[in-house]
């Protein structure tokens, strides 16, 4: 496991999420083993950050939230030629919100509630380049 978290420290990663406790969670698990991460509370605001921060290995992002959504998000970044990996945390299951990630270039899908673990796992698996 040491060697996975290892792996995950050397990536920046963006997590686009806007249930405050979720994120808190998330943060407080990322800071403890010094993880480079940002995150953002719509698609909006993930643009913003994305724009400004060059090195972004991958962003996971929710689908429902405020302002813009995680697979307009998705959208936009592909219509831009943008290919940072993405993997989707949500709760959502319905075909339609996978077939339009997998359209858009999905590289992972992770379900809620948030499995730290599995996260770890997923991220340390894809093919990133960094």
């Amino acid at each position: 496991m040491q060697e996975k978290i290892d792996k995950l420290k050397s990536l920046k990663i963006l997590f686009v999420e806007d249930e405050e406790d979720l994120i808190e969670i998330i943060t407080d698990t990322l800071i403890k083993i010094n993880a480079n991460f940002l995150t953002a509370k719509n698609g909006e605001e993930a643009l913003k950050i994305i724009k400004k921060e060059v090195n972004i290995d991958v962003i996971v992002t929710d689908i429902n939230m405020p302002v813009m959504n995680g697979l307009l998000m998705i959208e936009k970044l592909r219509n831009n030629n943008n290919d940072i990996p993405v993997i989707i945390m949500s709760a959502h299951t319905e075909n339609e919100y996978i077939d339009r990630a997998k359209e858009l270039g999905v590289d992972n899908y992770l379900l809620k509630p948030f499995d730290f673990i599995k996260f770890i796992d997923i991220v340390t698996t894809m093919e990133i380049k960094n």
